[in-house]
């Protein structure tokens, strides 16, 4: 099979209610995993076994512990490779799985993804006998922005702070967004929350780091769930007759860090900016579109002050521009994109390694207009954007198979 007949289709998707950590007594991983995993099956009208393969991301958690998730569909001996990927975990998945069709070595390839979390804030140190992963990041963003705060919301509201700086982005931009994607989890019934907030009510709680006024309402939960998607080859659609709800993977791109991300000495870049930038720009490529094709995003928005700087990266507004994006209500329904109809995971929740998955799921629903009330009226292009500290930015582009 060549590259260029290799085409890769999302042929069923499912996932949980995203749920604050241990809300749901007894509820452990292999559960989530076969609640996400069944539903995926079922959309798609397929069996276990004519699964050939499985990737599965999950970041807290033992060693094979994918295994011990998918025994709970079925038991038929095919490869399954666990997958940690930080905060874009989900979505590695699903770029290896996309990755094993693309390349002609299966026709139906099951990605998975789960997290069972602890409350509070994340830790990004969790052994302490050896150099963190995000040591580099943390040491360089420490020598212009003093370390204060949970970590993430510290290194994440620092490159906030930054645009506000450079930029004239104010607190006020940043609490818009959350209240845009709180509103949106509303109509969401996966999501963690689903309760709208006025700009007083976000921009007056808890106060987690100051310098750029974030608030616990513009951060991301830690969640429990799981997310699952089913992609298939062009002839596997063909002889399965699933044309008619098949979503295909158009452009997709991983990208690492690059020397620009401590090279700009800018919190943006040590953060994933350049990342995102670069991961967007190659999809673009592979797709054939441009931003202004696009209708659907489901972006990172794991603090509000990352989903301004993604504005910028994906290139829907120029550098240092993401702001009046804001102003004037292009992000939302009504305006140029509709961004994050989801409730992102500020509102829908982020269990780590479904959070891609999940992302998945709900612009695969879009493109088929089976997103009920969060539908975003005749949506033909989608964007998928997720991205892990440490780290790693994927891209994905879609669009429905009958076009």
């Amino acid at each position: 099979m060549s590259r260029a007949s290799a085409r890769v289709f999302v042929v069923g998707v499912g996932m949980t209610k995203f749920e604050k950590p241990g809300r749901r007594e007894g509820w452990d991983y292999p559960d989530m995993a076969r609640e996400s995993g069944t539903k995926a099956l079922e959309d798609a009208g397929l069996e276990f076994d004519e699964i050939e393969e499985a990737y599965v991301g999950y970041v807290y958690g033992e060693s094979t512990a994918g295994e011990r998730a998918v025994y709970e569909l079925g038991m038929t001996g095919i490869p399954i490779t666990n997958v940690n990927n930080n905060c874009s975990t989900g979505s590695t998945a699903l770029y290896l799985a996309a990755r094993a069709i693309r390349g002609g070595l299966a026709d139906c390839v099951l990605a998975l993804g789960f997290e069972k979390m602890q409350p509070g804030s994340l830790n990004l140190d969790s052994f302490g006998d050896r150099e963190a992963p995000l040591g580099n990041h943390m040491r360089a963003l420490a020598e212009s922005s003093p370390m204060a705060g949970p970590p993430a919301a510290w290194m994440f509201g620092s490159a906030g702070a930054e645009h506000m700086r450079m930029y004239g982005s104010t607190p006020e931009h940043f609490a818009k967004i959350a209240q845009k994607n709180h509103k949106h989890s509303t109509n969401n019934p996966y999501a963690q929350f689903q309760d709208e907030y006025t700009l007083e009510q976000i921009q007056g709680d808890k106060m987690i780091y100051e310098p750029m006024q974030l608030t616990r309402l513009q951060c991301s939960p830690t969640s429990d769930g799981s997310g699952a998607a089913i992609v298939v080859s062009e002839e596997f659609v063909e002889k399965h007759g699933l044309a008619g709800q098949a979503v295909e993977i158009v452009g997709q791109s991983m990208v690492t860090d690059m020397r620009s991300s401590f090279d700009t000495n800018l919190a943006r870049d040590i953060v994933g900016a350049d990342m995102s930038r670069k991961a967007a720009s190659l999809v673009y490529e592979q797709a054939g579109i441009t931003p202004d094709d696009i209708d659907v995003i489901e972006l990172h928005d794991c603090f509000s002050a990352n989903e301004l700087l993604t504005y910028e990266a994906l290139g829907l507004a120029e550098l240092g521009e993401g702001h009046h994006l804001v102003d004037s209500g292009d992000t939302t329904y009504g305006g140029k994109w509709v961004v994050n109809p989801s409730g992102g995971l500020i509102s829908k929740g982020h269990p780590l390694g479904a959070t891609g998955l999940a992302q998945c799921a709900e612009l695969t629903w879009q493109l088929r207009g089976t997103a009920d009330q969060r539908q975003v009226e005749g949506a033909t292009v989608a964007l998928q954007h997720n991205i892990g500290l440490g780290g790693a930015a994927v891209v994905t582009a879609y669009r429905p198979a009958e076009r």
